[in-house]
């Protein structure tokens, strides 16, 4: 083994500490903030993304930079749809823009401490073997969302891809969005390139996160809006360069 892939398996290994730790902490309290409204409670709860991408420029030289965020509205909620590559704009994301929440699978609610702050934050938890019922429920809930100034966050992939790999876009977020007649925000990111999926070893650099201008919904079919968005990500996300 390479002195360098000790060295970066050393800073990997105190970054997981202190990921652990933060997280045992933030799960520690979990229940204590169910007592708050949910403003307060969401701030609270994003300090641990904050902490843990801060912790992963420490530890690991993972920095990033972003590009748009003039694109991100400020008097309305949107749907911000996006490419997966990694845990880190699952961390990311809620520290870039205003208060949002996830579609998810259900699954992840069950996760020790993890799972608690999630349930804070009013997801979409869907159980993906349910078919149309799912998509359904992702229209409807997500709408009461939406309609609370909550941003909902639809990464269409369904799960992490690894970068250069093309998966096929699911129409979910697309029906919601044209349900609910909100916009649609695309976002293009490379962090697949730093922390792709499965890695304990982080590669030092810099991810860069590009913002679309905002698609509208209105009258249009979900699999226009859908194509839209896609051609919008996986065209901005092979300008992007991990430096």
């Amino acid at each position: 083994m390479s002195i360098l892939k000790l060295w970066l398996g050393l800073r990997a290994t105190v970054f997981w500490l202190g990921f652990l730790v933060s997280t045992l902490a933030y799960g520690l309290i979990t229940p204590l903030l169910a007592l708050l409204a949910y403003e307060p409670r969401y701030q609270i709860l994003v300090g641990w993304c904050r902490f843990n991408v801060w912790w992963l420029g420490v530890t690991c030289g993972v920095h990033y930079e972003i590009k748009g965020l003039e694109n991100i509205p400020t008097e309305h909620a949107a749907i911000l749809m996006a490419n997966h590559q990694s845990t880190w704009e699952t961390l990311a994301f809620a520290t870039i823009f205003p208060p949002l929440t996830w579609v998810l699978k259900q699954e992840l609610m069950k996760i020790p401490f993890f799972g608690w702050g999630l349930r804070l934050i009013k997801p979409v938890a869907i159980d993906r073997s349910a078919g149309r019922s799912a998509v359904d429920q992702v229209r409807n809930q997500g709408k009461e969302r939406l309609d609370e100034g909550i941003w909902l966050v639809v990464f269409p992939e369904g799960t992490r891809v690894l970068p250069g790999v093309k998966a096929k876009y699911k129409i979910g977020g697309a029906v919601m969005a044209v349900a609910s007649e909100y916009p649609v925000v695309p976002v293009a990111h490379n962090a697949g390139a730093s922390w792709p999926r499965h890695s304990y070893i982080k590669k030092p650099g810099t991810i860069t996160v590009s913002i679309g201008e905002p698609i509208p919904s209105l009258g249009k079919a979900p699999e226009v809006l859908m194509q839209e968005v896609e051609t919008w990500i996986e065209t901005e996300k092979a300008k992007l360069v991990f430096h």
